[in-house]
């Protein structure tokens, strides 16, 4: 039997729950999905900020990619091979968890609130979508009651890690203190499943994202190197169904998560293509600059403002009055020393692109004349 695990401990949550017919896993699915985090993805950046376009990837399209590819690789291996024995529902649950700390404007907005919460003369820890889904579904959500997942589940949505391209994982089937955990980057996930989740993480988001690439004009097909379009395809679609059989493929032949050399060699220098042609591009570079004012001028407001704010001075109704209530509604977060710095990190970093947008306006334009 290749899944062992202990199953007590990988489906043990924070605090005590009776399980229901639903099963531990699929609960974590129906509590992900109706959390308020899941639900702001839709207007959150994978790509391309703040799309007006309905058929442009956002992050809720993106997390339900990845929860498809993953929960696919575990049936495919399942039926190869029965004694795999992997859960998809777990893959699925974690899938649609993976992102659910992401800053608006994606990674770019990581790197701009982590500069933006930068103290003088102290060091900063950046920040990380990773540590800070798990930080989402542990304390935030919910009004700060979490969303109390299996301990499988945060192990897997903590270590995804879509942008490291190894090419073959092996599980850690320790189990830790994921919080203490929580900024070990070359950590791997405890199960199976939340290896695949970490490959599917790339198989979701590399074709799709040429896809976009294409409707923006950034590209145009015959720009991705001909052997990636020959063995791979030249559709999102055929991209994800070469590499998800691939993995099936090596990943029984190998017994490890991974791909072959000629699949893994194909999606590096695909990463490298779309780094290149696509997340690079003069256009997206000319945005970030605009998302790193944006992140910048909300940080400083609501770090000069925000004790003033929380005890009821108000001088912009739509950021000011949110903000209250969101320090309000889980005031223990924020009860140590540094408690506003943390809620102002948090609270930006669950913006919505539009929202960051909306407030941003509300900060720099000037109030509308109003006529009686």
């Amino acid at each position: 039997m290749k899944n062992k695990l202990d199953r007590i401990k990988m489906t043990s949550r924070q605090k005590p729950r009776e399980e229901d017919l639903r099963g531990p896993y699929f609960r974590d699915q129906t509590a992900i999905i109706h959390a308020s985090a899941f639900r702001r993805l839709k207007h959150k950046t994978q790509v391309f900020f703040a799309p007006e376009n309905d058929h442009i990837c956002t992050r809720i399209e993106h997390v339900l990619h990845v929860a498809t590819v993953a929960a696919t690789i575990c049936r495919g291996l399942n039926e190869e091979d029965e004694d795999w024995n992997l859960d998809a529902e777990l893959a699925y649950a974690a899938g649609l968890g993976h992102d659910l700390g992401h800053a608006p404007f994606g990674h770019f907005g990581e790197k701009s609130l982590t500069l933006a919460m930068k103290e003088p003369d102290k060091p900063s820890e950046p920040f990380y979508h990773e540590p800070h889904s798990l930080r989402v579904v542990d304390h935030l959500a919910n009004n700060g009651r979490g969303l109390n997942l299996t301990y499988a589940a945060r192990d897997a949505i903590l270590c995804h890690n879509g942008e490291r391209f190894e090419q073959y994982l092996e599980p850690d089937h320790g189990f830790v203190d994921l919080e203490e955990k929580a900024h070990d980057k070359a950590r791997v996930p405890a199960t199976w499943e939340g290896c695949i989740v970490r490959f599917a993480d790339k198989i979701a988001y590399l074709g799709r994202d040429i896809e976009d690439a294409l409707l923006a004009k950034f590209i145009v097909i015959e720009d991705v190197p001909k052997r990636i379009r020959d063995a791979l395809g030249e559709t999102n679609g055929k991209i994800i169904n070469a590499l998800i059989l691939d993995l099936i493929d090596n990943t029984k032949r190998m017994g490890k998560v991974g791909l072959s050399d000629d699949k893994h060699s194909l999606i590096t220098e695909l990463r490298d293509f779309n780094y290149k042609r696509i997340y690079d591009h003069d256009r997206l570079v000319t945005y970030q600059g605009y998302c790193k004012a944006i992140i910048t001028s909300l940080c400083e407001y609501l770090l000069t403002y925000g004790q003033a704010i929380i005890h009821g001075e108000k001088k912009h109704p739509i950021i000011d009055d949110r903000f209250q209530k969101y320090v309000q509604s889980i005031p223990k977060q924020y009860d140590k020393e540094g408690g506003l710095r943390l809620a102002v990190r948090d609270y930006v970093a669950g913006m919505s692109d539009n929202y960051a947008l909306t407030c941003f306006k509300e900060l720099t334009l000037p109030k509308p004349i109003e006529f009686n």
